[in-house]
């Protein structure tokens, strides 16, 4: 059997991907990923094939920098981090203006190139990233069952009256305003229009005989794989989702590391662990807050700067593991707290491990999330342009100290999400789906 993983060439979204191809390795199975050059070391770490897939303008081989991206897309990138030191509603309304360029990119050549791959490596089995548009694309046109994948939170997949880009939920301490919230809702509403416009044109190139989508951010393929916990996802709205499985998580194994090893063996004062991700680690005035905010506290902090200068950080205590990227799955295994942008892989390897978390989301599905954290009681989240350090410190202890059901309940919820069961769960629902004809 040959699985094939199309994935964008960002390692944030092909770490989940490629851990979910474990299952099909592990029973001795082929696996070819299809993506770009910069993630080549990654699958090569994890034994996989790879073929060429450009499916962007960008890469992210772990650290994103804007001037180390292509013409076009170094400026794209700078009016995100731009619009992030605004708010959120200016964040999701950049972001929402660039979603052809971002999501659709090429789709007919890149579609073509997609059916080719297909057609060479032969695979009896399809997982491809949901936001990867113009490959999904290409499997529909041509009629290649495949299973897409939401890496992110469930709302990724708009269901019912939802708009692609409008956050059904977000965080207490976010409150935007009633026309701020209906201009960005009728920007969304404008948007998606426009992108079903392109999907559906690219799409009557492909197959003339193809019936058009309403709506091509509503579009999925023949199974959903949704890289999230069910127990936190409303049943009421997962009654509207198409045929599906929630994976739980999709937790990677690490290489060993001797210096995290040595460090975490050195003394068993509590670990908080602090990372803002591949892109939003440039926001260095917030991770410099929360930097001032931990050292008025009784732990030992392991800090992933990204593309942050650690001397942009201020003093640090010696005793801080500090370094531009570190292993994040391991380092959660020995913390009490995670402070993070609240990125679906950072959130759902938080809860694996049994991590509360002290969340500060900048953009896209991070609001939904951390939405979703705080509404369960895993950990509290607060607007990372407006709260303080003070207002941080103060959040970490409450988190700290905190005991109870809700405590327990995220214990129960590692205990069984750390079995590993999130790559089981993908070969399973697609060993009882038809397989590619």
């Amino acid at each position: 059997m040959t699985l094939l993983i199309i994935s964008p060439d960002y390692a944030s979204h092909l770490y989940p991907l490629a851990t979910l191809g474990t299952a099909w390795q592990a029973a001795g199975e082929r696996v070819v990923v299809a993506t770009g050059p910069a993630t080549h070391t990654i699958v090569e770490s994890f034994g996989f094939e790879r073929v060429h897939l450009q499916l962007g303008r960008g890469s992210n081989p772990g650290v994103i920098r804007a001037e180390d991206q292509p013409t076009g897309e170094d400026d794209a990138l700078r009016g995100f981090f731009d619009a992030t030191r605004v708010g959120m509603v200016e964040t999701l309304a950049f972001q929402a203006a660039a979603r052809s360029d971002d999501l659709l990119w090429n789709p007919v050549a890149v579609a073509r190139d997609v059916q080719r791959i297909v057609a060479e490596v032969r695979p009896d089995h399809v997982i491809v990233d949901h936001l990867a548009f113009s490959a999904r694309l290409a499997l529909a046109s041509a009629g290649i069952a495949h299973a897409d994948v939401v890496l992110g939170h469930p709302s990724a997949l708009p269901v019912g009256g939802e708009v692609y880009g409008y956050p059904p939920a977000w965080p207490r301490a976010f409150d935007p305003s009633h026309d701020d919230l209906e201009s960005l809702l009728r920007l969304c509403e404008r948007v998606r229009d426009d992108f079903t416009a392109q999907w559906n044109d690219a799409l009557r190139q492909l197959d003339p005989d193809a019936v058009p989508s309403s709506d091509a951010f509503a579009e999925s393929g023949d199974l959903l794989l949704l890289n999230y916990p069910e127990e936190l996802h409303d049943p009421a709205r997962g009654e509207l989702l198409p045929p599906h499985a929630f994976l739980g998580s999709a937790v990677r194994t690490e290489a060993p590391d001797e210096e995290v090893e040595a460090w975490l063996a050195e003394n068993d004062i509590p670990v908080v662990y602090v990372s803002f991700g591949s892109f939003l680690s440039v926001r260095g005035d917030v991770l410099a807050r929360v930097a001032e905010a931990l050292r008025g506290l009784e732990v030992r902090v392991a800090l992933a700067t990204g593309s942050t200068p650690t001397e942009d950080l201020g003093a640090l205590p010696s005793t801080w593991l500090v370094r531009g990227f570190l292993p994040q799955v391991r380092l959660l295994d020995h913390s009490c707290l995670a402070v993070s942008h609240g990125g679906n892989n950072s959130v759902t390897e938080s809860m694996t491990a049994g991590v509360p978390m002290l969340l500060l989301p900048f953009s896209t599905d991070q609001f939904a999330g951390a939405a979703a954290i705080e509404a369960v009681g895993f950990g509290e989240a607060l607007d990372p342009n407006s709260a303080s350090a003070w207002e941080l410190r103060a959040a970490a202890e409450r988190i700290l100290l905190a005991s109870g059901a809700n405590r327990q309940a995220l214990a129960r919820l590692g205990e069984s999400l750390a079995r590993g069961a999130g790559p089981r769960r993908a070969r399973e629902a697609l060993l009882t789906a038809a397989p590619i004809g």
